[in-house]
């Protein structure tokens, strides 16, 4: 059997990075023994403040920096000892814009391509020119086109050798609703097809509507790492809002131990778990305490909770 084929999209172990002290800074050490395994065919959110480790271990897995210790394979190929197939099964879409301007994006494609090893015959510029949107500007100037036409020039230069995993690092960062929609449609297309998308994201509801696993890593360690249903049980805190029919200027005695405040505006705020309290005796509650109820609303924690309660709560 071939062990390629049937191993994660990534796997990491132990991975360390310690950047060496210069004259202006110590060393500092951006991942910890790092420990991952990302499946095949899912779209996968690595998630993390700044300075968190997520372009450090991106960066890793391209060949731009070194590590220090641990192992890294790309569906089974060590980054180190298997370099060539490890990077031939990976692509990356780059957060910075940066390219050559004066290619035109057809031979912008046709130029990485190349430095893959792509024989001519098996090349798809075109191909990836018209499914994002491209073709028209085939013989533009890279630099005559819009920042979003650069963004999607970026996804289709890491598509060029048909890499099996897909790496999207901050891919809708500055870019409109609108461009931002046509992104995901084609990268929703491609996962269909079978590729595996890990992305980066500072935009927590795309990765809330999008992926399927969630890693979280703080401070150079994956603090979280679980389907996206389980991540988001972990808080399975709501709040019920209560606005009385009069306005009050303190909390019913007799409310004490239901976890409830008052809030500036008036409103009756009760925390709650939805698996162990009953909206229905908490209202019951409220009524009996002598207040009128003229309206209510629930909200239920998000990933950008989770993700707070995960990082910076820690930090303060």
């Amino acid at each position: 059997m071939n062990t390629q084929s049937t191993s994660p999209a990534i796997e990491i172990i132990g991975l360390k990075k310690t950047y060496a002290a210069s004259k202006k800074a110590p060393a500092k050490t951006a991942l910890h023994g790092v420990d991952l395994v990302i499946p095949r065919g899912s779209i996968f959110g690595l998630l993390g403040p700044n300075g968190a480790g997520k372009s450090t271990m991106i960066n890793i897995l391209a060949g731009l920096v070194n590590k220090t210790e641990g192992t890294a394979k790309i569906c089974g190929y060590d980054i180190t000892t298997q370099t060539r197939h490890a990077r031939a099964s990976i692509g990356i879409v780059p957060q910075e814009i940066a390219m050559d301007v004066f290619f035109t994006p057809y031979q912008a494609l046709e130029l990485q391509a190349g430095y893959y090893g792509v024989p001519k015959s098996e090349r798809r510029s075109m191909e990836i020119l018209e499914a994002l949107g491209l073709a028209d500007k085939r013989d533009a100037y890279v630099r005559q086109l819009s920042g979003g036409m650069k963004r999607r020039l970026l996804i289709a230069k890491a598509l060029v050798h048909n890499p099996p995993v897909l790496i999207l690092d901050e891919p809708t960062a500055g870019v409109d609703i609108e461009l931002r929609r046509q992104l995901w449609a084609y990268v929703e297309k491609l996962h269909a097809a079978g590729t595996t998308i890990i992305l980066t994201t500072h935009y927590l509801e795309e990765a809330e509507a999008l992926c399927d696993q969630i890693a979280i890593i703080h401070n150079g360690t994956i603090v979280a790492n679980e389907p996206k249903t389980t991540l988001l049980s972990r808080l399975d805190k709501k709040v019920l809002r209560i606005s009385p029919m009069d306005p009050l200027t303190a909390l019913p005695a007799s409310l004490s131990d239901l976890n409830a405040s008052l809030a500036p505006d008036g409103q009756i705020v009760i925390e709650y778990r939805s698996g162990t309290d009953s909206v229905t005796d908490m209202l019951n509650r409220v009524k009996d305490a002598g207040v009128s109820i003229s309206d209510l609303r629930t909200e239920e924690a998000d990933l950008e909770d989770v993700f707070m309660a995960l990082t910076y709560a820690g930090d303060t």
